[in-house]
């Protein structure tokens, strides 16, 4: 063996067992959760840094809420282990986990003569006396809490008076108001319009980023996910699909095999469910570039009118969402003239096509051979420019 590859199989050991003694957060190993001692979900073996966000995602009823409940103590673990910062959790007290950890779940609260301060406040109890008496200090941290979720001016009324979104903003200051470690929060964006989805998720961030606190959550918003998490868990059948960084994830066929789309796509470059392309030949030709087509690509889909759109260059805004809805997307390199083989086939189509739709082309040195199709167009009195506008 020469010296090279054994200090480079060195190296590699070396790596492998400093990532194996990563000083992780939170940790299970070969975890099994279900109910009445039968195994749902097995094997569940995932670390989580301080301050990272973990985001489980998956179709309902997969076991997301099940997982949750079971790494908060609300569910018994069937095999495997959770540990908090290098201890077990079913080592820890209930009253020390509540000063470690918050739990945000989606079973319906219905407290009775409770106004939203009182609910908030009680997020204060693992430090209290006996007695439950708050401080001065812990009055100001359920008010610090209820601002920073916006939410001071509900302070006096009736927990069960006001709406579902309201009330998670009100279960969310709570979990703040325990100053925990690690918070665990199951569908919060539920019942939330979409101002608040994301004040919520902006708040989340900002706890996990400037405050180290670790955020672990499960979400429907598979594009909302992609975008606030550090690490993502899917979730669907007896053992995790995938765990890894939402680049490692989110791909069109890794979300496809977990929700089973069968109609439509998922486009990780933008986050974006896709209904499915209307079929048939294309009725249209679209001329376009630089994002200018995508509202007309839009319309067409909407009114199930099958198009080609082309020339496009593989790296353009438009190519991305043509390549889901169109019945033909004709392209071209990066930086390329136009060749003889796209532009023949671009001009077939012009020819053949019902109309054609110029939704804004770009023309420069590159596709010059663009405006050879406009003119042809426009000679064969199909040119149309305000389609979509």
């Amino acid at each position: 063996m020469s010296a090279y590859f054994h200090s480079y199989l060195c190296g590699r050991k070396a790596a492998e067992w400093l990532i194996n003694m990563a000083d992780f957060y939170f940790q299970t190993r070969l975890l099994s959760v279900g109910y009445d001692g039968k195994a749902l979900i097995r094997d569940i073996t995932i670390d989580v840094e301080k301050g990272e966000i973990v985001t489980l995602i998956g179709p309902n009823g997969a076991g997301k809420s099940t997982i949750l409940k079971s790494i908060t103590r609300q569910l018994k673990t069937i095999a495997g282990t959770v540990e908090l910062d290098r201890q077990s959790l079913s080592s820890l007290s209930y009253k020390e986990l509540a000063t470690r950890m918050a739990v945000v779940l989606t079973e319906r609260m219905k407290p009775e003569l409770m106004t939203c301060r009182d609910i908030v406040a009680t997020g204060r109890y693992p430090y209290t006396g006996r007695l439950g008496l708050l401080t001065e200090q812990d009055e100001e941290k359920v008010s610090q809490a209820m601002e920073t979720v916006h939410a001071l001016a509900l302070s006096d009324r009736d927990f069960n008076a006001i709406s579902d979104g309201q009330r998670q903003r009100i279960l969310l200051a709570r979990a703040i108001c325990q100053e925990p470690e690690i918070i665990i929060l199951d569908e919060p964006t539920s019942y939330l319009d979409i101002r608040h989805k994301l004040e919520l998720l902006s708040i989340l961030r900002a706890m996990a980023k400037e405050k180290g606190i670790t955020v672990i959550l499960s979400l429907h918003e598979i594009d909302l996910a992609q975008k606030i998490s550090d690490k993502i868990i899917c979730v669907k059948g007896e053992t995790i699909g995938s765990y890894g960084t939402p680049e490692e994830v989110f791909t069109e066929q890794k979300i496809r095999e977990l929700y089973d789309l069968d109609r439509g796509y998922f486009d990780p470059s933008f986050g974006s469910i896709e209904l499915p392309r209307p079929e048939g030949k294309p009725e249209v030709s679209v001329l376009s570039s630089c994002g200018n087509g995508i509202p007309v690509y839009r319309r067409l889909q909407r009114e199930n009118v099958p198009f080609c759109a082309g020339i496009l260059y593989t790296n353009d805004l438009d190519y991305r969402l043509a390549r889901l809805l169109a019945s033909e997307v004709i392209t071209e390199k990066p930086f390329h003239e136009i060749s003889d083989a796209a532009f023949d086939r671009a001009m077939a189509q012009v020819r053949t096509c019902r109309y054609v739709i110029n939704a804004g082309c770009e023309i420069g040195p590159c596709n010059r051979r663009m405006q050879a199709l406009l003119d042809e167009a426009q000679a064969l009195g199909k040119l149309r420019t305000d389609f979509g506008k």
